[in-house]
């Protein structure tokens, strides 16, 4: 087996395959694994780009399962929160999303006693997804499900099915309008950090309840540690990777994939091809647009390009400071002004999501030190209008082609990055004393920076926007059909764009796409827990307490670097 893509999805893809007795070999254009779940060193620094919150990283629900057969978790202490994200209004005033309901309630009463009613049903939605949780099936796709199963999963929803139902058909922009304060109106919609204008209330449930039942931290070594943890539980089944490989084009024959040609001219072989990589890439460019029935031209000539229909790009500050800063929250999301926003290009919203990334990831940085994530959702257009030349470039350093250097976008790109730097460290510059002083290393990356790094389309991450028509068609026709494509046999999907959502949505893929694969050899389907290390051990975290302790200077931490020279000429 060939699987394209060297992000969780593909890693998962080729774990749940070695576990079934498949030989397999991956191909990833860059030099480290995890795709968007990365982070990079700049100094003695370490900037974590991916993992806020990790679905499933504690007990009692089937996503945990997930990340314990994959060794992401084993051997690593998980951290959880007691707040989930605070929202600061422009005048300063600012809510506390508590993820345990109880406190989140008595939070809000006191705010706002006139939306008593709005509140407490809000937080009686959370206790009752708490107790949901454990019912959700990630194990096994509905597509492969019987019909004893699938009764049996709904049988299961049924003392939740009232709540369910309400928080899919309501979206959280029109939840949020019931609160008298102006305060909690805005503030309800940038619980997720962003304002999300598709999403219902449902995944404002799901993501407190999992927090509250300390399901969602942080794990221990952060965005790249896991993704390391994965590739090397690949590698301990006997799997196969090969970096710096860009596949540029899908062999087939009769109708039938038989491997992949590399950009570099080499092809490889195997008996079956699955394609964890970005969906547009996969089926339009390596598959050359061939074996699309109706729905899929549609979703990747069209609909793809329609507003709304992709999750947004980001634009990510890191700043490194030789300083600590205890009274920094974990996670912020602070409303901002039309002219605050104004220095921020393709900003969407007025709005910025700033994280004290240290009380995260304390391992990541130096003592007495300090590193801040600031982001903002991004549309990737603004951006391309400013740059000049190509937005990927592959070229051969050390007789090795290499395909993430650095492009040079020119002169106005740089000075747009330079903008965004400076009036985010201005802005937080007023709310903590000494903090532009402090900034030793500062790096930003934009949409464009992600395109280069993962070639996703249109720097989007994780891809389809959930709850908006082009997730909900592509879950149809994979609950349908399964992950492939019409007419084209012995090729698979996997990946994001094949199960629509984030981290643990990636890692279920690999689990599902074998299981359609099993089905299709007439093998039976086998998964076990990765026994070599010791399990998680987990740890709250308040949010008003002190930070955990940060290693020593010269202390360990993730490794390697995707040598992002291009966000560093601004450092």
């Amino acid at each position: 087996m060939i699987i394209i893509g060297g992000g969780l999805g593909g890693l998962s893809t080729g774990c749940y395959a070695r576990m079934n007795g498949y030989r397999t070999r991956i191909f990833e254009m860059h030099e480290i694994p995890g795709g968007s779940c990365t982070g990079w060193d700049r100094s003695d620094f370490t900037f974590d780009w991916c993992v806020s919150w990790l679905l499933g990283n504690g007990p009692g629900n089937e996503m945990y399962q997930i990340w314990l057969e994959l060794g992401a978790l084993q051997g690593k202490e998980m951290r959880h929160f007691d707040v989930f994200n605070i929202v600061r209004g422009r005048d300063g005033r600012a809510v506390r999303f508590y993820s345990d309901p109880d406190r989140l309630q008595a939070h809000l009463l006191a705010l706002s006693p006139a939306d008593a009613a709005p509140i407490r049903e809000f937080c009686a939605g959370i206790r009752t997804f708490r107790k949901a949780l454990a019912v959700y099936p990630f194990l096994k796709p509905v597509g492969l499900m019987g019909r004893w199963e699938r009764w049996r999963m709904m049988a299961s929803f049924v003392p939740y099915f009232t709540t369910i139902r309400k928080s899919i058909t309501v979206l959280m922009t029109d939840y949020a309008q019931r609160f008298r304060d102006p305060l909690l109106r805005e503030a309800f919609n940038f619980i997720l950090y962003e304002k999300h204008p598709a999403f219902p209330v449902l995944p404002f449930y799901f993501q407190l309840a999992s927090h509250a039942n300390h399901a969602a931290g942080v794990p221990e070594g952060g965005s790249l540690g896991l993704a390391r943890s994965v590739e090397e539980r690949y590698r301990k089944l006997g799997g196969e990777i090969t970096y710096n490989a860009r596949v540029e084009e899908i062999l087939v024959e009769r109708d039938r994939a038989v491997g992949v040609r590399l950009s570099d001219g080499r092809e490889y072989r195997a008996d079956i091809v699955v394609s964890a990589a970005d969906g547009h890439t996969t089926v339009m460019k390596l598959l050359g647009g061939r074996y699309l029935n109706d729905t899929y031209r549609r979703l990747y000539t069209s609909l793809i390009d329609q507003p709304g229909q992709l999750s947004p790009g980001y634009v990510s500050l890191f700043l490194g400071l030789r300083k600590p800063f205890p009274e920094g929250d974990p996670c912020t999301t602070y409303l901002l002004t039309e002219q605050q926003a104004s220095a921020l290009t393709g900003i969407r919203c007025p709005s910025m999501n700033v994280q004290f990334r240290t009380r995260h990831y304390p391992e990541l940085a130096p003592r007495e030190s300090t590193v801040v994530f600031a982001t903002y959702f991004s549309d990737i257009g603004p951006w391309r209008e400013l740059h000049q030349g190509p937005e990927r470039s592959s070229r051969v350093r050390r007789g090795q082609e290499l395909h993430t250097l650095p492009v040079r976008h020119g002169r106005d790109y740089l000075t747009a990055k330079r903008e965004v730097r400076n009036g985010i460290v201005s802005f937080l510059d007023e709310r903590f004393p000494g903090f532009k002083d402090a900034v030793a290393v500062a790096d930003v990356s934009t949409p464009l920076t992600q395109v280069r790094y993962t070639g996703v389309y249109d720097g989007t991450f994780p891809g389809w926007n959930p709850f908006v028509e082009g997730a909900e068609t592509v879950e149809e026709e994979i609950k349908r059909s399964g992950p492939v494509l019409p007419g084209l046999s012995d090729f698979y999907l996997s990946g994001v764009w094949a199960t629509i959502g984030g981290l643990i949505r990636a890692a279920a893929a690999g689990r599902h796409v074998m299981q359609f694969i099993c089905r299709d050899d007439g093998v039976e389907f086998t998964a076990d827990i990765d026994r070599s290390a010791p399990p998680p051990t987990h740890v709250v975290i308040p949010v008003g307490g002190p930070p955990l302790q940060a290693r020593a200077a010269d202390g360990g931490g993730t490794t390697s670097d995707p040598s992002n020279t291009e966000t560093g000429a601004l450092t």
